[in-house]
Formats: structure tokens, sequence, C-alpha cells
């Protein structure tokens, strides 16, 4: 016979990172790699503009990245439950933890994006984007509501936060360095599998005590406040994706308009020509 589980007051949870099968998994990870694309595109594009328009694509960049780790992150949580209890989710912490991966990240890439000192830039913007990466995770995390107490492994988190920053760095390097689009979407695959392992790395030092209990938990449930928002989130890094792919390069522009410009000379230099040519003796007996 199957024994029941233990469920006193103080026993270990039973932990399922995948709730729903490869499904959560997969698709955290694609949405971590659109982010990472769309956030490297437009950092890529800011680096060769100047004044508002760069601003505008590092705004853009940011909250692309910040995005779409956070979509990552509570999409994969989508797939989280523990033997024993419920999982509700905090509203305003779930929130402040968006917010806070979109303006660390935004620190990181506009240390890049106007950095003069290429090096330091990327060593600051890479270890600010990190930790606003780990800090988004650990931030969503401390926004679960259920009955008993997580504890981490603190060499696991360690280790989690050691891996955002070293896949920040190199994001951003990536961004620096690379022009190529089928180069940028392979750096994305990159990131988006390094800030993967970054939450499941974070995840595995988790523990939870289950402290078996009737009353109802505060906050919301996933599917009631998590599901909605990362959908709408996910809509919007698309959509974004799909104006950053459909707008001319800045390169693009400046090649369009020397050709505008060599197709005028040229129009403006054959009527000359015409003007200036004598008329034909035909033309000249012409009544």
């Amino acid at each position: 016979m199957r024994p029941w589980p233990d469920y006193r007051p103080g026993a270990m949870g039973h932990l399922d990172h995948a709730a729903f099968g490869w499904l959560t998994p997969v698709l955290s990870y694609v949405m971590a790699c659109i982010g990472a694309a769309l956030g490297l595109r437009c950092t890529v594009r800011a680096l060769s503009t100047t004044g508002r328009s760069r601003r505008n694509w590092l705004v853009t960049a940011a909250s692309a990245i910040g995005t779409g780790i956070w979509t990552m992150h509570f999409v994969a949580m989508l797939g989280f439950a523990v033997t024993g209890t419920d999982i509700h989710y905090n509203v305003p912490l779930t929130l402040l933890s968006l917010l806070v991966a979109m303006i660390v990240v935004g620190a990181g890439v506009f240390a890049v994006g106007y950095g003069k000192d290429r090096t330091r830039a990327l060593l600051l913007g890479g270890l600010t984007t990190g930790l606003g990466v780990a800090s988004m995770h650990y931030l969503g995390m401390a926004a679960l509501r259920l009955h008993g107490e997580i504890h981490y492994d603190p060499a696991l988190v360690a280790l989690s936060v050691l891996i955002a920053v070293v896949a920040a760095t190199a994001a951003l390097w990536a961004a620096l360095n690379i022009k190529s689009p089928v180069a940028v979407a392979v750096a994305a695959l990159v990131m988006g599998a390094a800030v993967s392992s970054m939450h499941y790395t974070g995840m595995i030092a988790v523990s939870v005590h289950v402290t078996p209990s009737g009353a109802e938990l505060p906050g919301a449930t996933a599917m009631q406040f998590i599901f909605p928002l990362a959908v709408g989130l996910g809509s919007y890094l698309f959509i974004t994706s799909a104006f950053v792919a459909l707008s001319p390069a800045a390169g693009d522009r400046s090649a369009y308009r020397s050709a505008e410009i060599a197709n005028a000379a040229d129009t403006e230099a054959s009527s000359l020509t015409s003007l200036a040519s004598p008329a034909s003796p035909r033309d000249a007996i012409a009544p």
C-alpha cells in the first residue's frame, strides 16, 4: 500500500518544477530568447544612432530584456507546485519584481549605450543587469504565499547570481561586438539558455517546510493573476519584435537617402545636358 504523504507541521513538501510536463520549461525558454533577441537587436540599433533615437532604442531594449526575463520566470512558475499546500502570489510584490527588472536592466543597458570606456561599461553593465535579473527572481519568489516556510541553499543561490551576471555580461558583449542578425539570434539563444539555467538553479536551491492549514491564503492564484499578465507581456514582446524587424536600420535609411540624392543628381545632370545640347538640324528648319 502507498504511504500517505507526511503533512505534519514542519514536514518537507515535495516540489514539482514541471507540473505540466515540458510545456512550461520550453515556453519559458522561448520567452527568454525572444526578450533577449529583441533587447540585443535594439541595443545594436541604439549604438548606431545618437541623441533621442539612441535613448528610445535603449529604453525599448531595457523593457524587452526585463519583460522577457520576468515572463520567463513566471511562465516557469506556472508549473511550480508543492505537495500539501496551494500557492498564491502577492500582487504588489509581483508587479514590483517586474518594475525592478526593467529599471535595473535598463541601468545596465544605458551604461553600455553611453559608456565611453567600452570595457568598463561592459563590466558595469553586465554586473548591474545580472544583479537585476537575480533581484527580479528572488523578489518574485518572495511574492509566494503558501502554508509553510521557504528556505534556500546559500551556495546554490550564489551560483544562480553568478550565472545571471555572466549571462548578462556575455549578452552585452554580443550587443557591442556582433552586428549580424544571425549572430544576434545565436547570442539570444545562448542568453535564453543561461537565464533559464539561472532560474532553475535558483529553484533547486528552494526547500519548503509545509505546515498544513485550512486558512485561506492571501494574494491571487497563478491562473488569476500570473497567467493573464504573462500573456499580455508576451504579446507585447511579439508585437515589438515585429515592429523592430520591419523598421529600417540606420544603415538602410542612410543607403536609401544616398540613393535618393544620387537619383536626384542624375536627373538634374540630365536636364542640364539636354538644355546645353545644340538643337538638331531638323529642329532648326521646322516651321
